[in-house]
């Protein structure tokens, strides 16, 4: 199934995809074929458990899957070794997760420096303050995750992702630890991250206001992709979500 029809651009795209784990009786994916645009936001809903988080593992190159490809532009990961993988991660991939996966001992400048740093670049004062500027926080760069609200960690979180300038962020339930106002803020944060800079953002999430943020919505159940929604709003996705878990 597929909502994009006449698009020639793809920031990623899974190709018949399945996943077994080892030790499982049946796949977490089954024949999975999608593809998440270049310039646009794409929410992947479905109930717990029905295999969203190891779709955008499958499709970040964090798990390689049992039968299918994927691609990220042109670059199929069968083709990449685990230091292909890891230098494509770092160089055209960015992450945000649930638990903002800052380090403690750093402070907020030196988190969003920190890819930065590991890439082997010396950090450019204003590229990282200039993030930190643009989540709000640049008044807070010295302050360590502890002195910081879950809110103020995850758009730090955020700020380290675009100081790496990614054509492609994975979001997995990035406003599941936060409070309404923190989680709108983070939303609106990478719905810029599509329309300033032209990346693509592919985000796992239950809150249908989240969702309404993306340009498409999937829907998966038991490993399968089974429905899709282009221009989601609040009540079409409410309504949506109620048909299928009705």
């Amino acid at each position: 199934m597929s909502l994009l029809t006449g698009t020639t651009v793809s920031a990623a795209r899974l190709l018949s995809v399945s996943k077994t784990y080892p030790g499982s009786p049946s796949p977490v994916l089954h024949d999975v074929s999608v593809e998440f645009p270049a310039g646009s936001m794409t929410a992947v809903m479905g109930p717990s458990g029905s295999g969203k988080t190891t779709l955008l593992h499958c499709a970040a190159g964090l798990d390689r899957p049992s039968s299918g490809r994927v691609l990220i532009g042109d670059t199929d990961l069968a083709d990449c070794d685990q230091q292909a993988l890891t230098d494509l991660r770092r160089d055209r991939v960015g992450f945000v997760f649930q638990q903002f996966n800052l380090l403690p001992m750093l402070t907020a400048y030196e988190n969003v420096a920190l890819p930065l740093r590991l890439a082997g670049k010396r950090p450019d004062r204003e590229t990282v303050l200039g993030s930190l500027a643009r989540v709000g926080l640049r008044d807070l760069a010295d302050r360590r995750p502890a002195q910081l609200s879950g809110g103020q960690q995850q758009r730090v979180a955020i700020a380290r992702t675009m100081a790496t300038r990614p054509e492609l962020v994975f979001a997995d339930e990035p406003t599941g630890a936060l409070d309404r106002k923190s989680g709108r803020q983070v939303i609106a944060l990478l719905r810029d991250l599509v329309d300033r800079d032209g990346g693509a953002v592919v985000m796992v999430t239950h809150d249908p206001v989240a969702a309404s943020a993306a340009d498409q919505a999937y829907y998966l159940v038991d490993g399968r992709i089974v429905d899709a929604l282009r221009h989601p709003t609040v009540e079409r996705i409410t309504a949506w979500l109620n048909r299928w878990e009705d």
